[in-house]
């Protein structure tokens, strides 16, 4: 083995036993290093922006919204963390859709073959989505939130202000709880 391929394959082990993340070829978050934004740094949610194509909806807009509590999803189908949030993600919007939380999914692919409208709506089908979805091929949307993870929750009140924000797996007794005290009913 030549040193250089031996060094590659050290620092891949490396990789793969501490979970850590290579920049730019695996943008996905562990379970161990959630994100989270304090109450306290409150800002306006951006709106929905370059979206090619809504799943379950008519094309939704931020200002829209206001008055419901609205969590955007930033996920795709090809992220196995994503994947393994969405029985969380659906659940909590059976739980509350008809106390006025919106969900709204917001699909930014990681890779070519995530961009097909076909293969979206499969996976929404496969997945029992029923919530809208926004299809983010350009990543206009995701740039806007200044997102960085798959998956990523970001909650907004009901005027239109991120009170909540979680990169990766995890915290879902948290984003419950977050979602009912904003909706004033219990978790």
């Amino acid at each position: 083995m030549t040193l250089k391929l031996l060094a590659v394959s050290a620092a891949l082990i490396g990789f793969t036993v501490t979970g850590a993340v290579i920049p730019g070829v695996c943008d996905e978050v562990s379970r161990a290093s959630p994100v989270r934004v304090a109450a306290a740094s409150q800002q306006t949610a951006p709106d929905f922006t370059g979206i090619t194509n809504w799943f379950n909806s008519k094309p939704l807009s931020i200002a829209d919204l206001r008055g419901k509590v609205v969590l955007v999803d930033f996920w795709t189908y090809g992220c196995v963390n994503c994947v393994n949030t969405l029985p969380h993600v659906t659940g909590l919007y059976a739980k509350y859709k008809d106390k006025g939380l919106v969900v709204v999914g917001v699909h930014t692919p990681e890779f070519p073959f995530e961009r097909s409208a076909a293969n979206v709506q499969a996976a929404l089908k496969r997945h029992g989505i029923t919530y809208p979805v926004a299809q983010d091929n350009d990543s206009k949307t995701w740039n806007a939130y200044r997102n960085q993870y798959w998956p990523a929750q970001y909650i907004i009140d009901r005027s239109g202000k991120i009170v909540f924000q979680h990169a990766g797996e995890g915290s879902y007794d948290q984003i419950d709880r977050t979602v009912a005290r904003l909706l004033n009913v219990d978790s």
